[in-house]
C-alpha cells in the first residue's frame, strides 16, 4: 500500500509486464527503451538556436540537431510523460510534492535534485544510454555493455545511499 492507500502493482507482474514492452518495443520500432536522448535532442535544438556552429558537421550534436524533435525518442518521451500522467490520475495518486532527505529544507531538496539530476545526465551520456537504455536495452540482447553499465549504477546507487543516509531522520 501507499502513502494514500491506493494499491500499487505487485513488482513481478511489473517486471514481466517491463519485459513485454521492451520485447514489443525491438520488435516494432527496432530500438529498445530508452529517455536520455530526448534530452541531447533538446539540447541540441537550443545550442543550434544560440551557437549553430557547436552543432555544425561532425559534432555531437549534429545529428541530433538535423532531426529536431522528430526522432523516435522525443516521441518515445512524450508517451512516458502521457502515460504516466494518465495513470497517476486513474490511480488517484497524483500529489505533486517536494519529497527527498527529511532534514533538508525544500530549496536545498530542489537544488540536491537538480545536481543529482545533472550529474545522472552527464553519466548517461558518457555510458551511452540511461538506466533504460544502456541497462534494459542493452542487456536485453546479452550485451557485455548493457551488464558492466548495471554493475556500476547498482554500486553508484549503494555508494549515493550511503553517503545520503545522514540526511534523512530516522522513522521518516
Amino acid at each position: 500500500m501507499t502513502r494514500k492507500g491506493t494499491r500499487v502493482w505487485n513488482p513481478y507482474l511489473a517486471g514481466v509486464a517491463l519485459g513485454v514492452v521492451l520485447f514489443a518495443t525491438f520488435f516494432v520500432t527496432g530500438h529498445g527503451l530508452g529517455v536520455s536522448g530526448a534530452t541531447t535532442s533538446l539540447t541540441a535544438i537550443g545550442a543550434a538556436a544560440v551557437a549553430p556552429d557547436l552543432v555544425g558537421p561532425g559534432s555531437y550534436l549534429s545529428g541530433y540537431a538535423r532531426s529536431g524533435l522528430n526522432h523516435w525518442i522525443d516521441w518515445e518521451v512524450l508517451g512516458l510523460t502521457i502515460g504516466a500522467l494518465a495513470g497517476c490520475l486513474i490511480a488517484r495518486r497524483f500529489d505533486p510534492m517536494i519529497d527527498g532527505p527529511t532534514r533538508l529544507g525544500p530549496v536545498a531538496r530542489l537544488v540536491l535534485a537538480a545536481l543529482g539530476g545533472t550529474v545522472t545526465g552527464f553519466g548517461a551520456r558518457m555510458a551511452m544510454g540511461c538506466t533504460s537504455g544502456m541497462g534494459l536495452s542493452g542487456s536485453a540482447p546479452l550485451a557485455a555493455a548493457g551488464f558492466l553499465f548495471l554493475i556500476g549504477f547498482f554500486g553508484a546507487g549503494l555508494l549515493a545511499g550511503f553517503a545520503m543516509k545522514p540526511l534523512w531522520r530516522e522513522g521518516a
